[in-house]
Order: C-alpha cells, then structure tokens, then sequence
C-alpha cells in the first residue's frame, strides 16, 4: 500500500467509527505503530483528523458538541467520584460558579445544603439545586444550546461580566499538554474564558480519556488552571507532567 492510500485509508476510517485507536489502525494497515503515529501527526497537520491520547477522532466529530443524556451515561462512574472530591472543596458562604458539564451536575446533585451562592449556566444545575433551601442560584440567561442544556452567546457573556467568584468548577472537551484545554465549539469555548478571568481559584474536572485529546476550540493554557480533578485511571506520567508546571492533581 502506497503512503497516499494509507493516508486515505486512515482518514475514512476515522470518519466512519468517528474516532479509532493506534493500535488498530497498526493491524488494519498493516504497518508500525510509529509509522501510524507519524501518520497521524501529518494529517493532522493537514486538517483532515484530530489527534486523540492513543488514536484519532473525526474533525466531524471534534467539532460537534455531545447530546447531554449522551455526556450524562458516558463514563458516569468515574465522573461522580470526581463531582465527590470537587463538593469537598466547597465551603459555607462560598460563590461558586459550575458550569453545563455533566460532572458539575453531578456535582449539584450532592451538594451539601450550606449558605452559598451558585451561579451557572447549566438549566440541569439550576433544576438540582432548586431544592436546597440554603444555596442561593442565579442562572446566566442567553442563548439556549439543545445539545447542552445550557445558555451561551453574547447575552450569556454579557451577564457574567458583572460577577464575580471563589471558585470556578468546569469541565472541557480536551485536555492537552502542550495545548491545553479545549471545547467542542467557540460558544462553548468563549463562555469559559469568561469564566475562569472572573474567578479566584479555577478546579478543572476531566475524565483520564480527555487527556490528550485536542477539540476544535481552545479554551486557555493548563497555566491558567490551579486544580485538576481527574480518576485513578490518569496515568502518573501526565499527573507527574501537570505537576511539573505547577497545578495540584488530585485523583478520585
């Protein structure tokens, strides 16, 4: 098989399972690893995939937001053993903001009913929270997004400028070391620059399978977070990577 085949190969193969591991695509194009690697780095480059932590996705799929009850049953488990360790961060009289990521639900699902004040842009968060007598909710309004249950746009933007809060508590499509974090589409991606320059400390929750994963949209550099909460499936080299540059990794 010529190198242009296999390239092409490669790429109908992405976009027909959406996204496929290095592994597999070794055997089914019968070449090495590395060589599949090197592959990947060159059409990505090219802009026909995105590099993912051991494979590639579609760019169709890169850009393409999730549906929530999608997001909701995808690796649930270990996204509330995250929600678990992030709620013990949480104190009395705090202002938190959480955004429309699956694990801050989860998250608003077990807070605690203590004096506090949420501000999120997540209808989800918002219907959670709704019967905890002691947590004071202010829902950012805006554009609706379907896929996200969440409000975003100009008017969402706008209606954050006036606050601000402690802590932060967001989650992301992607999460790169070289290229930081990074979201589905520009919406998604502008909404959370906003949030996290109104925000004393940032706590990133992500999943061990976002780690590598590069979306279409970048959010901020991993410098910009101080906390990342992730699952024991994280592997110690990129906890040992994200120490190195300063952010304190827990695992739940």
């Amino acid at each position: 098989m010529l190198v242009a085949e296999r390239y092409e190969k490669i790429v109908q193969l992405v976009n027909e399972r959406g996204s496929i591991r290095v592994t597999e695509l070794s055997e089914l194009c019968s070449v090495t690893e590395e060589t599949i690697r090197r592959d990947l780095d060159r059409l990505e480059q090219a802009g026909r995939l995105k590099r993912s932590h051991g494979g590639a996705v579609s760019v169709k799929e890169a850009q393409l937001e999730v549906p929530y009850f999608e997001r909701e049953v995808t690796r649930s488990e270990e996204k509330k053993r995250i929600a678990e360790e992030a709620v013990k961060l949480v104190r009395p009289h705090d202002r938190i903001l959480l955004d429309a990521s699956t694990s801050a639900w989860y998250m608003a699902k077990i807070m605690p009913d203590i004096p506090m004040t949420v501000l999120t842009n997540s209808i989800k968060v918002v219907t959670e929270l709704s019967t905890k007598e002691k947590v004071e909710v202010i829902s950012v309004g805006g554009r609706l997004s379907p896929r996200s249950l969440s409000f975003v746009g100009p008017l969402a933007e706008k209606s954050l400028e006036s606050f601000h809060v402690d802590k932060l508590f967001f989650s992301c499509k992607g999460v790169h070391l070289e290229r930081g974090i990074s979201e589905s589409g520009e919406l998604q991606a502008r909404l959370k620059q906003q949030m996290m320059g109104m925000a004393d400390q940032k706590i990133l929750l992500a999943d061990s399978s976002k780690f590598g994963v590069q979306a279409f949209t970048q959010v901020a550099d991993l410098s910009s977070v101080d906390t990342v909460i992730s699952d024991s499936s994280l592997a110690p080299d990129i906890v040992e990577s994200l120490g190195a540059v300063g952010l304190n990794v827990k695992r739940a």
